[in-house]
């Protein structure tokens, strides 16, 4: 496939007429050309056949970054550089989003297409009507040869492409066939995910399909499958997905709602999750993409028929349930998919629930009983997709998928089942209610059905390990994770909060996000200007830019294991308090209560205390930094003791200290 409207070599460019160059970019355009955009592409044929007369290589237009929805302007590949031009073609300043924009290019294509993870890359930023202006060329500190973003004129991008070229010079050539070959492997975050597969864009696009991973596309066809089984056959149907933190749960589930919703053939599927701010952040970033989507075509849209439209295709599963409750016929979907179903509220949860909220006294039935039962209601058939995380509830009443193995075994008998071979595993507890329904007529078991490689860390997948390793109090194993990742995602610990935010800045690129996470019970960091009870907008923290003080980016204010789960960020800095401690005994629970800190002696609390440290611990995608406070032998709430054994733990299995 042709990622660049033009491509030629640079000789080819030089030889071709301005026209017949801006008439292949016309052919190739697939949106209506305005005057301004032929104007520019003009203007920037000029300026680079004045400066590219001495050089071999290859020059590439409108440059396509599938991950990002985006093209770059001008691309060239000469001798052993690779180099990115954003032109703002009329410009005379050079604004932080304009330098952002081309180094999120460039480390799209260091991060995630393979001829280009070893080779020097240059981003430039050209302003055209700006002064001669040069800005330094150098290397950062992260030694992956990519340099930081160059502000260049007219008069100097000539300059610095010289300048730029004679820094690779020792580098091997590259050989432009060989780099186009090169396999575009994107990791996306849940965010990006979700516009992409809502503009129609496939899995298989916007996912890494390396023999290392089982293909998320792999997955969504099996389940895909399932659907296309059940409704020839008029049968109802139930599919259990399972997959370690960060790979691709979420992904897939959108992904088949996007694939299975086809208003023509009377086809209707729904995500559904039961977590409040992943589906208001993705439903804002889907509303406010589609609005500059349609603008950018010619075609305002106001945010608020954006924000309808959106939500059909993702629903909260509590407004699901409580629409079945008051409408007692099937729903229109035919297909609904329930993200991290193994926080599906037991009986008693629902039961209190619904007598307190709703006024439906002696309710009896659990969430998942009932959820099955309102896609039973349809009179021919049915799918419910179940995406599980391990070891990953974190609040009171939470089943885990047990139940909904129960509830299948006793009131949808006639249901076939679909489960991952690894739903025995024991972070899914599930194992001893599987045993009562293994002979089951139509239970089928499909190694196909669990992602076993983590995606939201793209430069490492042994980051789940090492939490794991780490939380059951293994450092042998965690020291061991440690080392195979140690190269490719930095983890440092620190017991100062100002080193561990220099940290993230000295390290994020381009929009590259970062922020602090910490317990929902981390109480006594208030001295540290971290109050968790202090509301915040998950909206505004993930969605917003760096200019907005209500950003993750501002380090100001922070986020619990509520708030991201289901989410992920580049950076992260977790800060550790005296909820969650280590000692000889191992690790202790502690809940503030009033002015002192009390044990949590209940089993079913301390496990979600357990898995909440295990969210925060796996949100990063690039790296992390751990700050485990000094205490204060003058505060009772926060003696040294209630935190050195933690730190003397972590370094212990070996983390970088600073």
């Amino acid at each position: 496939m042709k990622r660049a409207l033009y491509s030629e070599s640079i000789a080819g460019f030089r030889k071709s007429t301005p026209e017949e160059i801006l008439g292949t970019l016309t052919e190739n355009t697939s949106f209506t050309l305005e005057p301004t955009q032929r104007n520019a592409w003009l203007e920037e044929i000029h300026i680079l056949k004045k400066v590219l007369g001495s050089y071999e290589g290859r020059i590439y237009f409108e440059y396509a970054i599938p991950r990002m929805g985006k093209r770059i302007d001008a691309l060239l590949i000469v001798g052993p550089a690779i180099i990115i031009i954003e032109f703002k073609i009329g410009e005379t300043e050079f604004t932080l989003a304009g330098t952002d924009q081309v180094w999120d290019y460039a480390l799209d294509l260091k991060n995630f297409h393979e001829a280009s993870h070893a080779r020097l890359i240059a981003p430039l930023l050209c302003a055209s009507r700006s002064e001669k202006v040069i800005t330094p060329v150098f290397r950062m500190p992260h030694n992956d040869l990519l340099l930081c973003p160059i502000h260049c004129s007219v008069d100097s991008i000539g300059f610095v492409i010289g300048k730029v070229v004679m820094l690779a010079k020792d580098e091997a050539a590259i050989d432009p066939d060989e780099w186009e070959r090169g396999r575009y492997c994107p990791t996306p975050t849940i965010i990006e995910a979700a516009m992409a597969l809502y503009k129609g864009h496939s899995v298989h696009e916007i996912s890494r399909n390396d023999a290392s991973a089982t293909n998320l596309s792999l997955t969504s066809d099996t389940v895909a499958e399932v659907i296309r089984e059940s409704r020839g056959g008029n049968f109802k149907s139930i599919c259990f997905v399972t997959g370690v933190p960060g790979a691709g749960k979420t992904l897939v589930g959108l992904n088949v709602a996007t694939q299975h919703s086809d208003l023509n053939d009377n086809l209707y599927s729904v995500f559904l999750s039961g977590n409040g701010p992943l589906v208001a952040i993705l439903r804002e970033a889907l509303a406010r993409d589609h609005v500059a989507n349609e603008k950018a075509a010619g075609r305002p849209m106001r945010i608020g028929r954006a924000r309808s439209e959106v939500s059909a295709f993702i629903q909260n599963v509590h407004h699901f349930r409580d629409e079945c409750l008051r409408d007692p016929g099937p729903p229109i979907e035919h297909v609904a998919l329930f993200d991290e179903a193994q926080r599906a509220w037991d009986l008693a949860q629902t039961s209190s629930f619904m007598r307190r909220k709703k006024n439906v006294p002696n309710f009896d039935r659990s969430e998942p009983e009932f959820l099955i039962s309102c896609l039973n209601r349809h009179p021919d058939w049915a799918v419910v997709v179940c995406l599980v995380g391990g070891g990953q509830e974190i609040n009171t009443g939470e089943a885990g998928i047990s139940e909904w193995i129960r509830a299948l075994k006793q009131s949808f008998p006639n249901w076939h089942i679909y489960i991952s071979s690894r739903l025995t595993d024991s972070e899914y507890g599930a194992g001893s209610i599987l045993k009562e329904v293994e002979r089951h007529p139509n239970l089928v078991t499909k190694d196909e059905l669990h992602l076993a490689v983590s995606m939201r860390s793209f430069r490492a997948e042994n980051v789940s390990h090492l939490v794991k390793h780490l939380l059951d109090l293994e450092p042998n194993g965690a020291r061991e994770a440690l080392e195979k990742l140690r190269d490719k995602y930095p983890i440092a610990i620190t017991r100062n909060l100002a080193k561990a935010e220099q940290w993230l800045r000295d390290r994020a690129r381009g929009t590259e996000r970062y922020g602090i996470v910490v317990s929902s019970q981390a109480e006594r960091l208030k001295p540290h200007a971290i109050d968790v009870k202090s509301p915040m907008d998950p909206v505004n923290w993930f969605l917003n830019g760096k200019e907005h003080v209500r950003s993750s980016y501002y380090l100001e204010d922070v986020a619990t294991e509520f708030d991201v789960q289901g989410l992920e960020l580049d950076w992260a800095c977790i800060t550790w308090d005296a909820d969650f401690r280590h000692d000889r005994a191992g690790w202790q629970h502690w809940s503030f209560k009033g002015d002192r800190w009390e044990r949590i002696r209940k089993a079913e609390r301390r496990s979600y205390q357990k898995n909440a440290y295990r969210v925060l611990l796996t949100r990063a995608r690039q790296g992390m930094v751990i700050v485990v406070p000094p205490g204060d032998h003058d505060d009772p709430t926060r003696h040294p003791d209630f935190y050195n054994p933690t730190f003397a733990y972590l370094s212990q299995i070996g983390f970088d200290s600073i």
